[in-house]
């Protein structure tokens, strides 16, 4: 059985990425892309599904009561094979990444000594193997003796094919170990000698002080000749070299730096390097309610999402990855911007077809699990504000002109004249009726308000006066439809009551200014009505006064945590400060000890649920530190933020 989500760490390629656990498991690793079929997919079903463990197989010492060790030997003193676990599975005393970094390092204690292994991924650009992705894992002996194992059950095509694995024998006298299955092969290299059983391939071995042993998996397209074997010193030093020199370009020096780094490094490793896509997150069906059916795959790249994470680097001093989604952006809409999709493949792909994969039992019996997405094909007006709000924060940062993605803006706003009165389904993609979503209409005069500013400060030109018209128009419209006078407070939809938590980005678009007091009476009536007892936010209620599902799923959902930093955002314009300061503080203590963050936090449980990490929840931790940052003076971004440019009644961001 998967361990916890927050038990897991993140590492990555920055084409694909692999999540550790706490006992040492891979549980979680797709080849050769993130969106390509699981190798390891012991992480939505059983170890029958694929894992890579590597650990201590004698005693470990438990830190809390060191007179009570977890044994990890039979009574008779053997190494036990177990059917189902394949190799013990014990919690490390201790874990972190190295530096700023996405090298983990697992250190475990036993009565034979101390032992670390530190896995990661070498950025494929480093050791000229573009397409051939390598996860390396050093052994090290740190005091005494240590008795190890390792044990690796390659399933591919998401734990469904068991391939045939075999030894190749080299010319110096050693073999290496491959598994091999239609168009994919997987090579296992390493200097402990090796066996089968029970169709997972083992490895038992000692590790002295000062020792280090090392293993490595690559994978090769199958028709391909052998790749070579890593050396995996060499390959450790230029992705620490590799790590240490990208977060040494972050311009932010405040208060929070160890929590934006490490959101950053995040973000840099759900991009897919050869495009400039960027990731949601890099699991599918990783559940937002435990044990129901909210399971959706997030290994695609949502316009939204890249949008706000552009947002974020460029506030933080990363142009460069900022430029290359300006470009994957161009690429994936070309020709054809009045079709814009909510998402695409990393490359730009829109064919997102979704199914579901019944062999696998699904993350703690959540199913079903699914890959693909049919949210791919909805409507969500509010897409066209976030997209045109990312390209004018590039123009407005100085990135370099780009005339294609001025005609782009421009021919977005076309279309949304056209359309932006019709329903649509959404930020939140519910799987319920089409509505008039207060959100939409809001980010759709984002979009042309953003465009009328490119118009007058560039070149760029376009109907100025008939598009002012039209800003005026659709805010007029929401103030109008989408507030409840008697309450005080912007409603998730025209002439609904319920509330969404996507309205708290009313004041940080500059739809408003904060001190409006029907912007108090939103932020004041979400509090009330959408957060749980901790004081986090959800997105919507789920359920009607009759206890009926509103957004086409059954079950229930945890807070999330995106629109938990937004009430942060909110309560620090409008002047309450040290409430702001409170809940971000509440936040942080929510990622886990490597400090990652899922999607959701269930309130009932008290755990992280949903795909994870999750992008839309580092994003808006990033933003949320640079605004109480600004707030007490300590940090003035060097760039200007698109969300408050040229608004005087709004404080910097």
């Amino acid at each position: 059985m998967a361990g916890r989500i927050e038990d897991y760490a993140l590492i990555g390629d920055m084409q694909t990425a692999a999540l550790v656990s706490r006992d040492g498991a891979v549980d979680w690793l797709c080849l050769p892309r993130f969106d390509s079929p699981a190798v390891f997919a012991g992480l939505l079903g059983t170890d029958e599904h694929g894992f890579w463990r590597i650990g201590p197989a004698e005693p470990v010492t438990d830190p809390a009561t060191p007179s009570a060790p977890h044994t990890a030997v039979t009574d008779t003193g053997e190494i036990p094979v177990p059917v189902t676990a394949a190799a013990p599975a014990l919690p490390s005393d201790r874990r972190r990444y190295r530096g700023d970094s996405l090298i983990l390092e697992h250190e475990w204690d036993t009565q034979g000594g101390s032992v670390r292994v530190i896995d990661f991924m070498p950025p494929r650009h480093l050791l000229g193997t573009p397409d051939v992705p390598q996860m390396i894992r050093i052994v090290e002996g740190l005091k005494g003796r240590v008795r190890m194992r390792s044990a690796v059950r390659m399933r591919f095509s998401y734990g469904r094919i068991v391939p045939w694995v075999h030894r190749v024998e080299q010319a110096d006298g050693g073999h290496r170990t491959v598994a091999v299955a239609g168009p994919d092969s997987v090579w296992l290299d390493g200097v402990a000698e090796t066996y089968g059983r029970d169709l997972t391939t083992y490895a038992d071995f000692n590790v002295d002080e000062g020792q280090r042993i090392a293993f490595a998996l690559t994978w090769q397209a199958s028709h391909l000749p052998a790749p070579a074997a890593p050396d995996a010193e060499e390959a450790l030093a230029a992705t620490e070299r590799f790590w240490r020199d990208w977060v040494g370009h972050c311009t932010y020096q405040g208060p929070y730096r160890e929590a934006v780094v490490r959101s950053l490094i995040t973000l840099k490793g759900l991009t897919y390097a050869p495009t400039g896509g960027i990731v949601a997150a890099p699991t599918t069906s990783l559940p937002e309610d435990l044990g129901g059916e909210r399971n959706w795959d997030y290994r695609y790249t949502w316009l939204r999402d890249a949008a706000i994470t552009l947002s974020s680097l460029l506030r933080t001093g990363y142009r460069e990855e900022a430029r290359a989604w300006r470009e994957w952006l161009l690429r994936a809409v070309a020709g054809d911007p009045e079709n814009l999709q909510i998402m695409y493949g990393i490359a730009g792909e829109r064919e997102l077809t979704e199914s579901e994969l019944d062999w696998l039992p699904g993350y703690e019996d959540s199913t079903p699990v699914r890959v693909g997405n049919g949210a791919a094909g909805q409507l969500q007006l509010d897409v066209y504000g976030e997209v045109v709000e990312a390209l004018h924060l590039a123009h407005m940062t100085g990135l370099v002109r780009n005339d294609h993605a001025h005609q782009l803006q421009l021919k977005l706003i076309t279309y949304l004249e056209q359309h932006w009165r019709e329903p649509d389904e959404g930020i939140w993609e519910v799987r319920g009726p089409r509505r008039h979503f207060v959100h939409s209409k809001v980010m759709a005069w984002v979009a042309v308000d953003r465009t009328i500013k490119l118009i007058e400060q560039s070149p760029a030109e376009g109907p100025l006066e008939r598009w002012t018209a039209l800003r005026d128009e659709i805010h007029r419209e929401v103030c109008e439809k989408g507030y409840d006078p008697e309450r005080n407070t912007f409603t998730q939809y025209y002439g609904g009551k319920e509330l969404d938590a996507s309205l708290l980005l009313i004041p940080q678009v500059g739809f408003l200014p904060p001190d409006d007091k029907r912007v108090i009476g939103t932020i004041e009536a979400i509090q009330r009505e959408l957060s749980t007892e901790d004081g986090f936010v959800l997105r919507y209620p789920t359920h009607d006064d009759q206890g009926n599902n509103v957004d086409g799923l059954s079950g229930h959902e945890g807070a999330f945590l995106a629109c938990s930093f937004w009430l942060a955002d909110d309560l620090a314009m409008i002047g309450r400060v040290g409430e702001a300061r409170e809940l971000f503080d509440k936040l942080l203590s929510l990622r886990n000890d490597v400090g990652l963050l899922a999607e959701e936090w269930d309130p009932r449980e008290k755990r992280q649920v949903g795909n994870f990490p999750q992008a839309f929840s580092h994003v808006p931790l990033i933003d949320t530190a640079l605004r109480l940052t600004a707030c007490a003076g300590a940090y003035i971004s060097p760039q200007p933020d698109a969300r408050t440019t040229d608004r005087a009644d709004q404080p910097a961001r």
